[in-house]
């Protein structure tokens, strides 16, 4: 299955799906049905198993659902949660080591390397010089990257990071970052995440 032949929509719902899958398993669960997973999300039944079924071998019986274990193993295939994803970080102020020391990554993500302006040390993690972020990735073989820099240097850093192989960029830098067109790129603007959830709370409460 090819990540381009699923629709973003459909790739953002598929790791809330594996988690629920994970505390359905803690809690003993064997099977489990599309409509149990719409249920929990308030979603449509129908297009959680055509979600499913794009990226699943596995086949729901009526009146029993999926295997739990089989589903949670083709999804973890097809999201590469089940590989041990290294990422390096550039930029370790205050977001940036937020991020470094955030446990919430699981198994699935670790942050490996990171950099910033100045060598230091952030809870017993080792920060490079941003200097020497090339020499520090050569032959690595990391493809993942999250960048927290200031806006004027984000850029630059980009720039850097893709010569080193990065494919994967992370990018909370308030800036459209160029790149060539086989990286992929995540914006997070927290500021107009924030505004556009305001606006949708005075939408929502219009009378």
């Amino acid at each position: 299955m090819s990540i381009k032949s699923i629709s973003k929509k459909s790739l953002e719902r598929l790791p809330k799906y594996l988690r629920f899958l994970y505390e359905l398993r803690d809690d003993g669960v064997t099977n489990v049905s599309a409509t149990t997973i719409a249920e929990h999300f308030d979603f449509n039944p129908i297009q959680v198993r055509k979600d499913i079924e794009q990226v699943s071998k596995s086949v729901g019986r009526a009146g029993i659902g999926f295997s739990l274990d089989s589903l949670i193993l083709d999804l973890e295939e097809f999201l590469g949660t089940n590989n041990s994803n290294e990422i390096v970080l550039v930029g370790a102020g205050k977001l940036g080591g937020a991020l470094l020391n955030y446990n919430g990554f699981g198994k699935d993500f670790k942050i490996v390397k990171a950099f910033d302006n100045c060598e230091s040390v952030c809870d017993n993690k080792k920060i490079f010089h941003l200097s020497k972020l090339e020499s520090e990735l050569k032959d690595k073989n990391i493809h993942i990257a999250i960048i927290t820099v200031p806006k004027d240097q984000a850029q630059d850093v980009c720039d850097k990071l893709v010569r080193c192989g990065i494919k994967v960029i992370w990018n909370f830098a308030p800036i459209h970052l160029k790149t060539p067109k086989d990286i992929v790129v995540k914006n997070e603007d927290l500021s107009s995440s924030l505004l556009i959830l305001l606006k949708q709370y005075e939408l929502n409460n219009q009378n």
